[in-house]
């Protein structure tokens, strides 16, 4: 996708920070110099040609709970049935598939660590097949960002 002055602005800017308030949409077009519409226009265009994965915060995960990075190795003729059933569980924020052993992986975040175990054990139980959980023993911060030369 070939970016627009509007798009590198937003991207530049608010990468790192959206504004937290209740109209942050009217607030990001405010700071831009444009109107909200512009900006809510130019964030589905670029949603919509796959150029963002997400609008939205990044938490402190253990300020909120508890969460662990789990996969397990299914059989290739399972791995939807699989991947339908970790998906049915609303601690589960995403899982994907990987050309590895252990071939789907996903995210697990619940409220405490007795509640991701729980989760694990039902997993396993509907599964039959045993979890790799992977709990964040240390949290490394890399602050990735593109600046692309076009913010205020």
């Amino acid at each position: 996708m070939n970016l627009d002055l509007l798009s590198r602005q937003l991207i530049d800017r608010f990468q790192h920070g959206m504004p937290l308030c209740p109209e942050p949409y009217k607030e990001m077009a405010r700071i831009l110099g444009c109107r909200e519409a512009q900006v809510m226009a130019c964030l589905d265009a670029m949603d919509q040609a796959g150029a963002l994965s997400r609008i939205g915060p990044v938490f402190e995960h253990r300020r909120a709970g508890a969460s662990t990075l789990a996969a397990f190795a299914v059989p290739a003729e399972r791995l939807q049935q699989v991947a339908e059933c970790v998906s049915q569980y609303h601690e589960v924020n995403h899982n994907y598939a990987r050309e590895h052993f252990y071939n789907l992986w996903f995210v697990l975040t619940g409220p405490d660590r007795p509640h991701i175990e729980r989760v694990l054990e039902a997993l396993e139980n509907e599964t039959g097949l045993v979890p790799l959980d992977l709990p964040m023993l240390t949290a490394y911060r890399i602050d990735l960002g593109f600046a692309l030369g076009e913010g205020p």
